[in-house]
């Protein structure tokens, strides 16, 4: 089980990476987590929501814990699109600087944001289509990050299971 559920993590990097980019530039990063990995961030996702009050990283935490593979699907480094449109809250494009917030860094350009929301879709809909249950979590990235598992901007996580039922829906809490 555990070899088809990392293939299936390996075919969704392809489809990540391979997914349309805002005026041809690639700034999505992804990787997976495998093992211990996997154990150590469920088990800091719970330390975090228990240290901070807050019950979603811990239920997803448990869910992460459950999980064979976590596919992180981030942004590093994104440049803004250059289309001075506005949607991010500036005028121009040379205004938008990126600074560390309390979970991401922000503020990003939508296009790019845009741009990791079809890679996510890409890449949950590879382990849909192969019928290995998934969820984007964005708690996920947020742990991920804070305990250097990668280096992204913003990033988003696909845990990835193979049970009897989805473990990623009809949760308690």
């Amino acid at each position: 089980m555990r070899e088809a559920i990392l293939e299936v993590a390996r075919l969704m990097v392809i489809a990540a990476k391979t997914a349309p980019k805002a005026v041809g530039k690639d700034f999505v990063t992804v990787t997976i987590l495998e093992g211990e990995a996997v154990r150590k961030l469920g088990e800091a996702m719970i330390r975090y929501g228990e240290e901070n009050g807050i019950r979603g990283f811990i239920r997803d935490g448990k869910n992460v814990l459950d999980s064979q593979a976590v596919v992180l699907v981030g942004l590093k480094d994104a440049q803004p699109a250059g289309l001075n449109c506005g949607a991010c809250g500036f005028e121009r494009c040379a205004d938008l600087v990126p600074e560390e917030q309390r979970e991401f860094k922000g503020p990003q350009c939508v296009m790019r944001l845009l741009d990791l929301g079809i890679a996510l879709g890409s890449a949950v809909k590879v382990a849909s289509l192969l019928n290995v249950d998934n969820r984007i979590m964005y708690r996920i990235g947020v742990v991920a990050r804070r305990e250097g598992l990668v280096s992204d901007d913003v990033v988003m996580g696909i845990p990835l299971s193979a049970w009897g039922k989805n473990i990623y829906f009809d949760r308690k809490e």
